[in-house]
């Protein structure tokens, strides 16, 4: 009997807790089904003190070691002290070090954030989506960014996105410590996930993030007081859209000459 290829897969995110609330569940999927999957993170250096706790969120999931960009947060200085922003820093150079980590790893799917900025808005979650929407269609091409290895292109690109109808007691939730909420049309969303089979493993990797646990505002720790019931209601599920990289052929809406 023929072995099936499983695809491999890479997700990019601007912090460390990101890989854990917005794919969680998906990695732990694919992993327990034999798939090899990694995560880059944009901002916080690999010797800050969110480090050791990205390290333990991935070993849960089963998605290797970090890999830090080591940009500084927006509203963060302390994510990489000395470093420029995310933000802030060479669109280019941003790109040809996403660029370098797919064409490394060799992923036949990537995903990251969505347009909005994921829910919150935060401009870390824009400029990720952003860089890794160039370095998606820049890592084929053999005379971009030469020095990041020989060209690989992957098959599919996907959004981790929150559909109004998806939102459900998030949004008072959020609304509740100050953060506004960002939701796309559910027509926008292509592929919903159900994983509450791995809902326990994408918890156990949420909680894996303690210093953002032991805090107010940020998701985990909202998560954390809440009733297991509750919580599970809110992550067992996840959304995406999917977005094609590289030149398609056949598409019924092209240019014609």
């Amino acid at each position: 009997m023929e072995v099936p290829v499983l695809p491999i897969l890479l997700a990019v995110f601007a912090h460390p807790d990101d890989e854990s609330l917005l794919a969680g569940g998906v990695l732990a999927q694919q992993h327990a089904a034999g798939v090899r999957t990694a995560v880059v993170t944009a901002t916080w250096a690999p010797d800050s003190r969110r480090a050791p706790e990205l390290a333990d969120a991935l070993a849960v999931l089963g998605a290797g070691t970090p890999r830090m960009l080591g940009y500084n947060d927006a509203r963060n200085p302390e994510a990489a002290p000395g470093q420029p922003r995310l933000v802030d820093a060479p669109l280019d150079e941003a790109v040809g070090r996403v660029v370098t980590h797919i064409r490394a790893f060799r992923p036949d799917i990537v995903v990251t954030h969505d347009a909005v900025g994921q829910m919150t808005g935060h401009p870390d979650h824009v400029r990720t989506h952003q860089i890794t929407l160039l370095a998606v269609e820049a890592v084929g091409l053999a005379h971009l960014h030469p020095e990041a290895g020989p060209p690989w292109q992957p098959t599919a690109m996907y959004a981790a996105t929150h559909p109004e109808s998806g939102v459900g007691p998030l949004r008072s939730l959020l609304e509740g410590v100050g953060k506004k909420v960002l939701t796309v049309p559910d027509s926008y969303v292509t592929t919903s996930v159900d994983v509450t089979p791995w809902a326990d493993v994408k918890w156990a990797a949420i909680l894996a993030h303690r210093g953002e646990v032991a805090r107010e505002r940020p998701l985990p720790g909202i998560l954390a007081r809440l009733p297991e019931a509750d919580r599970t209601q809110i992550i067992q599920a996840e959304h995406f859209t999917r977005l094609s990289p590289g030149p398609t052929k056949g598409d019924s809406a092209q240019l014609t000459s």
